[in-house]
């Protein structure tokens, strides 16, 4: 009974080390990461902010798979929403970038002067949904 457990144990473990490898290496190699960098002229932090991204997803798995319990945490879950929502943003944003969407996309519709109008209702809209999804306690 214990080698079974020990042997789902390691495999769980591989699995999701190499998951997550995966996706830590898909966000550097995005550049998003460099492109930070670049904007906020802090390249020679690159290193601290990817050895940040992988601390918060280590802490982040700790805190899901243990029940950690933080006193006024409700008070930090809006900040943590703004940085989550930045973060995805950020990263749906550089992928767009790296496959060049939005400029075929935009020559071919001719939607030039309408690009901002567009942003800021996908901006509404997603607020929108999640007032909507958290007021109606479907999280």
């Amino acid at each position: 009974m214990w080698i079974k457990q020990i042997i789902l144990a390691v495999l769980g473990l591989s699995a999701g080390i190499a998951a997550a490898g995966g996706l830590f290496s898909f966000i550097v190699g995005l550049g998003v990461v460099s492109e930070f960098a670049d904007r906020t002229h802090t390249g020679d932090r690159v290193l601290l902010y990817e050895e940040s991204i992988a601390l918060g997803g280590i802490v982040g798995n700790l805190f899901y798979l243990f029940p950690v319990t933080i006193p006024y945490g409700q008070i930090l879950v809006p900040i943590f929403g703004v940085f989550g929502g930045i973060f995805v943003g950020c990263w749906a944003m550089a992928l767009a970038e790296i496959l060049n969407i939005f400029p075929i996309f935009i020559r071919r519709v001719k939607l030039l002067r309408a690009i901002p109008y567009i942003i800021a209702g996908m901006a509404f809209g997603k607020g929108i949904g999640a007032l909507i999804y958290f007021w109606k306690g479907w999280g």
